[in-house]
């Protein structure tokens, strides 16, 4: 399971990325857990200054807009 973790303020491109992550999930069969990381200061904690960020197992893969459904499939296929 990866444990997948979202930072945003919840803006919209924040929302449709986990959406995003979870369709893709449920498609492929992999099992995860999404998590909302929406205070400011935590955020910045992972080094992320523009949202929405990806964090998968407590490493930034992403930051600055929505992921492409490509860079989703390749995170979920990396075991």
């Amino acid at each position: 399971m990866k444990n997948i973790k979202v930072l945003g303020t919840g803006c919209a491109n924040c929302r449709s990325t986990i959406a995003l992550i979870e369709q893709i999930a449920k498609a492929k069969g992999v099992t995860v857990t999404v998590g909302k990381v929406e205070e400011l200061r935590e955020i910045m904690g992972y080094g992320v200054m523009s949202t929405p960020g990806v964090v998968i197992d407590g490493k930034v893969v992403h930051a600055g807009g929505v992921p492409s459904r490509e860079k989703i499939e390749q995170w979920l296929n990396a075991a």
